[in-house]
């Protein structure tokens, strides 16, 4: 391999583990993950645990709408047990988490994948309809 290719190759590793290059497989399995942590703690009324899994748009949206705290709001709110996930698809840092009575939309952050909403609802020809959403 010649030197300027070896940097090349270099380059790549370097932007990969900077950015957090993953197969979609990993991608997957961290959106899955930070899934069943949101349904975890919903279904145990965790509310801190539910709101530190939120995205920071999304907690920030959920307070003011209520003029509460995260956690005081997600107590407020009726955001359906989505139970079983059936399946989760993964478009680059963002996911779809369609689970037996809910779909949550997802990101993925520094720091993980985060729910940007939930509790959301398919519309025929239309966008989903969401209790939870960030602006």
């Amino acid at each position: 391999m010649t030197g300027r290719w070896f940097g090349v190759v270099i380059a790549v590793v370097a932007v990969c583990a900077a950015s957090g290059c993953g197969t979609v497989s990993e991608r997957r399995d961290g959106a899955t993950a930070a899934t069943a942590l949101f349904e975890k703690a919903l279904g145990s009324r965790q509310y801190a645990k539910v709101c530190a899994v939120l995205a920071p748009a999304t907690r920030e949206e959920l307070a003011q709408s209520a003029r509460a705290t995260c956690e005081e709001a997600m107590g407020q709110e009726e955001v359906p047990a989505g139970g079983r996930v059936r399946h989760v698809d993964v478009y680059g840092n963002q996911a779809r988490a369609v689970l037996a009575a809910d779909t949550l939309f997802l990101s993925r952050f520094p720091d993980g994948w985060k729910v940007t909403a939930a509790g959301c609802e398919e519309r025929p020809d239309k966008p989903y309809r969401c209790e939870i959403k960030g602006g």
